[in-house]
Parts: structure tokens; sequence; C-alpha cells
């Protein structure tokens, strides 16, 4: 899939930086390589950076040669956090992306009390928009990785409400058809264990900013969820125009190639070997999802 290696700025919304260019050197904490052969894999949450060391664009090695894995970066500005990691567009101060592992043993953790408190990211460069970009502009601030998703620990909570974490969505669409596929995803995970998820803002499209850090609106928003626990591994995507809807998630559901192709994005090239990769990502049968 071809990427996109263009980091714009802000007062050049319509032209790249000639210098802008550069590969990422990703660390993580999150997905780490069993068995290629046989396309398993674990994602493990709370690594000290320190345990880890750069193996390229894409990928990272542990001391004990195993290896941690994310969806390429199109800016290079990745930030890494206990429970998630994330590529950071400054030129709209929102997301591109957001990883990380949803499983049915935190998720059946009693939920801790939500956090209310939202924060400055200054693990991004540049640090991140801030609360203030989101008042009175009529979107409220929506969580790329949802704060249910993260309910098993006060930090874990706490770390959704970087802003970051952050893209402005319409309240009616946040806490509507995008709330349930949230819904929807937690679900999943209590039936198939552990997923990997990736969310984001699809970004090459936006033509609306909002605060004094210009924060961009996007015009839609993809989730994916990738299955490599049983022996059925399994991949959904969505991709939704950011408005209400009264429709069926499924009416969403694309392909995760569908998805790499708006957005420019690899997202797990470096995690499954290259036939198991292209049997997932260029099919989706809904019938391996159960959507009641």
């Amino acid at each position: 899939m071809a990427k996109f290696r263009q980091n714009h700025t802000k007062g050049d919304r319509g032209s790249a930086k000639g210098a802008g260019f550069f590969y990422g050197k990703l660390i993580m904490f999150t997905v780490v390589l069993v068995t290629l052969a046989l396309g398993g894999a674990k994602m493990l949450s709370g690594l000290s950076l320190d345990d880890l060391a750069s193996d390229g664009e894409g990928s990272t090695i542990v001391n004990n040669n195993e290896r941690y894995y994310l969806p390429t970066s199109t800016t290079g500005n990745i930030a890494h956090h206990k429970y998630y990691s994330l590529s950071y567009n400054d030129r709209h101060e929102i997301p591109e992306w957001v990883a990380y592992e949803l499983t049915a043993a935190d998720l059946k953790v009693k939920n801790v009390k939500r956090h209310r408190r939202f924060n400055v990211d200054t693990a991004v460069k540049g640090k991140s928009a801030s609360h203030g970009d989101y008042i009175n502009s009529g979107y409220t601030r929506g969580h790329m990785a949802p704060a249910g998703d993260m309910a098993f620990n006060k930090e874990a909570m706490k770390e959704t409400f970087f802003m970051s974490n952050m893209a402005p969505q319409s309240k009616e669409f946040n806490a509507g058809i995008w709330n349930k596929l949230e819904q929807q995803g937690r679900d999943w995970a209590y039936d198939n264990k552990r997923l990997f998820v990736v969310t984001g803002p699809v970004i090459n499209d936006i033509k609306t900013w909002i605060g004094k850090n210009e924060v961009g609106v996007p015009k839609s928003f993809y989730k994916i969820y990738l299955d490599l626990e049983g022996s059925e591994q399994k991949g959904i995507a969505f991709l939704m125009p950011h408005a209400d809807s009264k429709r069926s998630l499924k009416d969403f559901a694309v392909t995760i190639d569908e998805v790499e192709e708006v957005t420019g994005i690899d997202f797990f090239g470096e995690l499954m070997e290259d036939d198991l990769e292209n049997r997932i990502e260029a099919t989706i049968n809904l019938r391996d999802w159960d959507f009641n």
C-alpha cells in the first residue's frame, strides 16, 4: 500500500514541507509478534521505553528479540503512553491513528470513576491542542481511544483524556453512531478475548478548523478491529461520515484495504505474513462478527 510521506505546516495547508519527509522511528508497548508462520500475535502493555530499541519504520525490537509493531506514521510524530500509542498530525492538531489492545480480561474489571480533566499532551512534538480550542466551537472532544475501553484502572482512564487523543466530533455523531460502534467493539472483545484496535479521523479532506490552535474538523472517521487470537483470524473496518445516522453499523463496514487507501496508512504490514495480511485486509465477512 502506498503511504503518504508528507508533514504539512499550518501556514501552508496546500503544499508539503520540502524538508518534511522523514521516516518515523516507532517505539511501542503494544503488539508482539509470537509466530509469523501462524500469524499469531499479542500486545503487551506497560513496557518501559528503556526496554525498546528501534528496528526501522513500523517496528521496534525489545531486548529479548521479540518484536512490537505499530501502523506506519505519515508524520513521524509518535507518542507512547502506557496503554496506547498514537501518531499525531500537528498540521491539524489531531491524531492520524491511535492503536491499543482491547481485551476481555480488562473489560471484566470493575470500571473506575470517569476522569474529567482534559490535558495537553507534551509527549507529542510541539505539544497537542488544548481544552480551550473546543470551547464554544460547536464540537465535542471525541475520544479516539474511548474512556470506556480504558476504564479498568485510573491511569489508563486518565490517559484517554490527553488532548492528543481527541478529534472534533459533533455531539450527535459522538453520542450516536460512533458511541454505538465503540460499544459494539467492547462486545466483540468479550467474545474474542483480545482485539487489536486502530482508530482515527480521515485527515486528507479537512476544510474546517476550530480554536486558537486551528484544530481540524474531520469529515469522516475510521475504526479497525483485528482478531488474531482464534483459529479463524479476521479483521473488520468501519468508515463513517462525520454525521448523525440511524443506519445499521453493517452499512459502514469496509475492508481494511479500503481504509488504507483513504488514509495512506499501512496498519498491519509488519504484524502478519503477507499471505495472511492480504487475506484479512482484502476481505470482509460480516457473519464472522456478531452484531446482535
